[in-house]
């Protein structure tokens, strides 16, 4: 685009939104160069700020007809590079879109703008008695719209499920500004589940402007077993077990030895620092149910290996082991300058067999990884530690996490359960898909946007992209529909 251009663009998003709305100096796009993975930054053509969902159509309007892309953007927390920014882009901040429009305790909904904060919207509701299930890691800062985006998890998705299983409607603006009502607060809804098409689409088909999701009430018990390790496959081996034996915890999670000696002096949740691995596991529901249940699980840990069982003896308690598990990602900080966080899902019974698999990889790639991940549900998060400023450990630590990923493909698995594709996982992609899903992928694209101006470059690569990569089997060295555009 030509600097002329560029500045028309610029002067038009002016005089669509209010004063300051619109950003375009080098210091003012700075902070929205990337999101949470750092590894890939660039600077935006502009930044608009509206404040409502007209001003949103307004900008979509504007950019269809000038064919400039737009990149949706939240809270910034993303780790696959979702929201990176190009230079002939307009990113479009949703965070002043923070209001929640209301809650009806009675239905057990509320209905929320997308730049609302995952947590807030249960600090809302608890007046109420409920609260808004899925919780990822950084739930006190990211939001909803990023939440619908990725279909983020959290520490209870286990039993609660991720936020498709909790999300009950959307509006959703199209590129050209129309709005579309997908969903019903209804138990079902006419038509196509479009919703669940929506939902992880990573701002591939529409920008969200409101979401109504489902609120379940406060238990009245939860108690959290902490089972220690001196093996890292007995506590791989007793994830499956725990789900063989019936039990769906409300989260099951693990952590392994240089993960529990990160956390400990950060947050000081009373984690063995002697264990190869802890399982943090948790029951909830009535307080009859929750101590049978306790019972239960200390049972099946022990048979698998467990050298120690406590159960939270509080509700102070029980946080401050969740508060661990939560702070996993910042605490990496103390062991090393740099790290990479990895996002693949694989079955549970290949849990161990995985977790030995990458111990093999840090000695080959010379780099140490720590694992702290959603165990019920397989959702693994390696956290590979290395130095930038160290020539050649971001090359490995890059090739370190894609091996990862085609290693969780190989096992039955997907190479990404809750962060998403974004820009990291596009030559997985190529792993995880043939040719003729990808072209599906393409064909739903254009049908909400056929000019591929949202989020151009993310989550889907094309044929060609995949050939360049090595990726993909081609018939005849030819590549089907070399008209694709290359979004």
């Amino acid at each position: 685009m030509r600097v002329r251009d560029e500045c028309q663009i610029i002067e038009r998003l002016r005089r669509l939104l209010p004063a300051g709305a619109v950003l375009s100096s080098p210091e003012e796009l700075k902070p929205y160069e990337c999101d949470a993975l750092t590894l890939y930054r660039q600077t935006p053509l502009a930044v608009a700020l509206p404040a409502d969902e007209a001003q949103v159509a307004a900008v979509l309007r504007l950019c269809h007809a000038a064919r400039v892309p737009v990149i949706a953007r939240g809270a910034g927390t993303g780790l696959s590079g979702g929201a990176t920014p190009r230079p002939d882009a307009v990113l479009l901040s949703l965070a002043r879109l923070n209001r929640i429009v209301g809650i009806d305790p009675l239905a057990r909904i509320a209905r929320v703008q997308p730049g609302v904060r995952n947590l807030a919207i249960s600090e809302a509701a608890a007046p109420h008695g409920l609260y808004y299930a899925p919780d990822p890691s950084s739930q006190i800062a990211c939001t909803i719209g990023g939440n619908v985006a990725e279909n983020s998890g959290g520490v209870h998705c286990l039993k609660y499920g991720l936020t498709v299983h909790n999300l009950l409607a959307l509006r959703v603006l199209t590129i050209e500004g129309e709005v579309l009502e997908i969903g019903s607060a209804a138990p079902d809804a006419p038509g196509y589940d479009l919703l669940a098409l929506l939902t992880g689409s990573e701002g591939l088909l529409g920008v969200v402007t409101e979401a109504t999701v489902r609120l379940i009430p406060r238990p009245e018990c939860a108690r959290v077993v902490l089972a220690v390790f001196d093996d890292l496959t007995k506590a791989g081996r007793a994830v499956a077990d725990v789900i063989a034996a019936g039990i769906i915890p409300a989260g099951l999670e693990m952590m392994d030895r240089p993960a529990i000696a990160a956390v400990e002096p950060f947050v000081h949740a009373g984690y063995p620092l002697d264990a190869e691995a802890i399982l943090l596991c948790e029951s909830d529901g009535a307080a009859e149910e929750v101590e049978e249940e306790v019972l239960r699980m200390e049972a099946v840990m022990r048979r698998a290996g467990a050298t120690e069982c406590r159960v939270s003896r509080d509700e102070a308690e029980r946080l401050r082991f969740w508060a661990g598990r939560k702070a996993a990602f910042p605490a990496m900080g103390a062991l090393s300058p740099d790290y990479y966080c990895m996002d693949g899902s694989i079955p549970r019974r290949r849990l161990a067999a995985v977790l030995q698999a990458i111990r093999e990889m840090e000695g080959r790639y010379g780099l140490r990884c720590t694992n702290v991940f959603h165990a019920g549900d397989g959702n693994l998060h390696p956290l590979i530690l290395f130095d930038s400023n160290i020539p050649d450990e971001l090359a490995r630590a890059e090739a370190f996490g894609g091996e990862i990923l085609e290693l969780c493909v190989r096992e039955g698995g997907s190479i990404t359960g809750e962060h998403g594709v974004g820009m990291e996982k596009i030559g997985q992609m190529c792993v995880q898909f043939g040719a003729g899903e990808l072209e599906t992928f393409h064909a739903v694209k254009r049908a909400f946007d056929d000019l591929g101006l949202l989020n151009p470059g993310k989550a889907v690569p094309t044929l060609h992209r995949c050939a360049e990569l090595g990726r993909l089997h081609v018939r005849g060295g030819k590549l089907p529909h070399p008209e694709l555009p290359r979004f």
